[in-house]
């Protein structure tokens, strides 16, 4: 093939990816001045809020008691800066402002923007301790913990559950995109898999974690413990008179107070698993439990349901 061939090939490719009806939904029109999200602001935020959150643990590994004000308050002011430039992007990225024009929609954006930042950092004393309870809760329910200090450095389910949490609180804020990408860094991290929308109590624990699934709808009580392999998932999806999925809908998992749920366990659909329920490893669970019943298989074939609050048990 002569360079002169190459050349038109080239010219050709490049117009038809540059058809409008090619990039039909997945292409962003960018509006020259607004910011772009950036994942690498964003692991800086990430890395910046574990820091705050536990000092010495993650960030800088010298704190010193006496200058930790310091060391904070140096990471809070970063971290609000960071934070109000991607919560604007993600803000400019779904386009809800409808100002007159581009420069009174970036200031109005810019202002919302540093408002949501800063009541994100408001919370995070509270987060630390809601966070406290899912570190203590790893730590009492796992004999191969030598301390807390171990669950706080190594256990990747403490990394994935503090993205969560601080994704959670954007989702509240109504903030685009930005928590998505927030918690889908954790699950490339982690390989566990939580949408920031999912609501989640204290005290909540995923052991070994690889391969966990929480979608966007659940809603887990405290004191909650999941193993590896978990799926907490949609049965169905309603459609629409075009034959998509209709958005927005209550489609997973209520898991109350006090449930265990074993190894590779998929509980699917908007169910209710009532308080002090055990899901044994490898169930399928599609139906309401009763409170402080248990579910496991037996055998390949039989799956045994168990009533122990009136006598019944294992």
């Amino acid at each position: 093939m002569s360079k002169q061939d190459i050349t038109h090939q080239l010219i050709q490719t490049v117009d038809e990816l540059s058809e409008p009806e090619a990039m039909q939904g997945i292409c962003h029109e960018h509006r020259d001045g607004d910011p772009l999200p950036s994942a690498k602001e964003l692991e800086e935020i990430i890395e910046l809020s574990r820091s705050i959150l536990f000092p010495g643990f993650y960030g800088r590994s010298s704190v010193n008691f006496a200058t930790i004000k310091y060391q904070i308050g140096m990471s809070v002011e970063r971290l609000h800066k960071l934070l109000s430039r991607q919560i604007m992007a993600g803000l400019c990225f779904n386009e809800d402002c409808h100002c007159p024009n581009a420069a009174d929609t970036r200031l109005c954006m810019q202002e919302e923007a540093n408002k949501i930042a800063g009541r994100i950092i408001e919370k995070l004393p509270t987060l630390r301790k809601i966070l406290s309870t899912d570190i203590q809760a790893a730590f009492d329910g796992d004999p191969a913990a030598v301390n807390v200090g171990e669950v706080i450095s190594c256990y990747p389910a403490i990394k994935a559950v503090i993205n969560y949490r601080l994704a959670h609180e954007l989702v509240l804020e109504n903030v685009p995109l930005i928590p998505r990408m927030i918690t889908e860094m954790a699950h490339s991290e982690t390989g566990i898999d939580i949408h920031p929308a999912a609501t989640i109590g204290t005290h909540f624990t995923i052991d070994h974690g690889t391969g966990v699934v929480i979608g966007a709808t659940c809603v887990i009580g405290n004191h909650v413990k999941l193993y590896q392999g978990v799926t907490l998932g949609a049965k169905n999806f309603p459609l629409d008179k075009d034959g998509k999925p209709i958005k927005g809908i209550a489609r997973h998992p209520i898991l109350k107070d006090d449930v265990v749920v074993y190894a590779n366990a998929t509980i699917l659909g908007r169910i209710t698993i009532g308080k002090g329920c055990i899901i044994g490893a490898n169930v399928w669970v599609t139906r309401d439990m009763r409170p402080r019943t248990k579910k496991y298989k037996q055998n390949k074939t039989d799956i045994l349901d168990i009533d122990f609050e009136y006598g019944g048990g294992i």
